[in-house]
């Protein structure tokens, strides 16, 4: 990836003619008055009981203190519905193109809503996120659902459930091929309440698996059953997602649901070994790096002991401003230019050095997202990248292809040559439909 990709990975579309909604109002109610449930949810604070649409769901309990069927929280539980595109096959082609994807996948409409649910935040506390449930106009009365989980982004609004650029574009493609598409928002972003806990991939697979069932709930009501067969895809932070994901599927995390196949795209699978070194040797391109390294080291810093201080992090002036930066209301526009051109000039000397040689907080919070290829999974595997990609680099995937293989898995590398970070997932996704389509042939 070359340096100005980072600016655009979630402005692709926008600065090109955006796709017309097609959802009228009347279609709206219509819609809504069908699934029964209101059509925006009001803000409570996480855990109040009975929270506003709660009740429109049959067979959600609402009283308070109530066990959702699933698990505690009412963990899945739809709260609404809102219809946010409506779009024939020719608008879908013309979206994919223009951001110049293959659409020789593409076979349908599409319909597509944004749900809210409930699920937990990464200390097991209940709130509520947002996604993006994604329906074909055609195709088979039940349909196979693909969870899609998405890359890293700074602003909420990028988020596939309320952006209508890049985040719409794995979604897009997979519906129009006749599969229905869960694609989380993740916690705090979208329209979910507090910041985005970047890189915590324990709380984006509750938050994904939360989305799987929510949308089973939404796709009943609209008359779209779900067959519970799951084909799951990702591309960077959503690859690592993906294969997270795949490993808690795998190991029962809700019985509806049975894994079909694996293609994460990009993911950084190994921070430890593989993203961080990466960062300082030169295979990750400066401004990805200081971005990402900003990022994740204030997210993290909420869930593990990596700091007291940001000054102990940041050289100043970043130390006084980075955090605000990644709450969620400033565009990757806004941040970049608020930030170094280099990690040697962001970060203090000591704290250089120390993610040279990770230790303690550091090295804590790296294994906590590591070792999610470490499974033997029962189902098909084939990991995307490419030798050019520098904000990922392809020693990540060829480090998961190893420790599956580790474990009796052929895990192939699909290398897509020379292409930056943001064209290797446009490459590999149609791609990764027709591979699903193999499979699920085989059924």
């Amino acid at each position: 990836m070359d340096n100005d990709n980072i600016r655009t990975e979630h402005r692709t579309s926008r600065n090109r003619r955006r796709i017309a909604r097609r959802t009228t109002a009347a279609a709206a109610v219509m819609v809504l008055a069908a699934l029964g449930v209101a059509p925006a949810v009001a803000q409570q604070p996480a855990g109040t009981p009975g929270a506003a649409g709660t009740s429109g769901v049959p067979g959600t309990p609402s009283a308070p203190g109530a066990q959702h069927p699933y698990t505690a929280h009412g963990r899945g539980t739809l709260l609404s519905v809102t219809p946010v595109a409506d779009l024939d096959r020719a608008d879908v082609a013309r979206f994919l193109a223009s951001g110049g994807m293959d659409t020789g996948t593409v076979r349908h409409g599409l319909r597509a809503y944004r749900l809210t649910y409930r699920t937990v935040t990464p200390q097991g506390a209940p709130t509520t996120a947002t996604g993006l449930l994604a329906l074909p106009k055609g195709g088979p009365h039940r349909l196979d659902l693909v969870s899609d989980t998405h890359g890293t982004m700074a602003h909420r609004d990028y988020a596939p459930s309320v952006g209508e650029d890049f985040g719409r574009y794995a979604p897009y493609l997979h519906a129009s091929a006749g599969r229905a598409v869960a694609a989380p928002d993740y916690l705090g972003l979208g329209k979910g309440p507090g910041r985005h806990p970047y890189m915590d991939t324990r709380s984006s697979v509750t938050a994904s698996v939360d989305m799987l069932r929510a949308a089973r709930t939404a796709a009943r009501r609209l008359d779209r059953p779900l067959t519970g067969d799951v084909y799951a895809s990702g591309f960077s932070q959503g690859g690592q997602v993906a294969m997270a994901l795949g490993k808690a599927l795998d190991g029962g995390a809700d019985r509806h649901f049975r894994l079909r196949a694996l293609a994460p795209v990009s993911g950084p699978y190994d921070i430890e070994h593989a993203e961080t070194p990466a960062l300082f040797d030169g295979r990750v391109n400066d401004i990805s790096a200081v971005f990402y390294m900003s990022y994740y080291l204030t997210a993290q810093s909420r869930l593990h002991p990596l700091y007291k201080d940001p000054s102990e992090a940041f050289r100043k002036p970043y130390a006084a401003i980075v955090d605000d930066l990644f709450d969620t209301n400033h565009t990757e526009e806004e941040i970049i230019p608020a930030l170094p051109a280099t990690l040697k000039e962001l970060l203090t000397d000591d704290y250089y050095r120390r993610l040279q040689h990770l230790t303690g907080g550091l090295l804590a919070a790296a294994r906590a997202q590591d070792g999610n290829c470490a499974w033997k999974p029962d189902v098909p595997v084939r990991l995307y990248s490419s030798s050019g990609d520098t904000d990922v680099p392809i020693a990540n995937a060829r480090h998961c292809a190893a420790d599956l293989a580790a474990r009796g898995v052929d895990a192939p590398v699909v290398d897509q040559g020379g292409a930056d970070h943001n064209t290797t997932y446009m490459k590999s996704g149609p791609q990764i439909v027709r591979w699903f389509d193999t499979v699920a042939a085989r059924r």
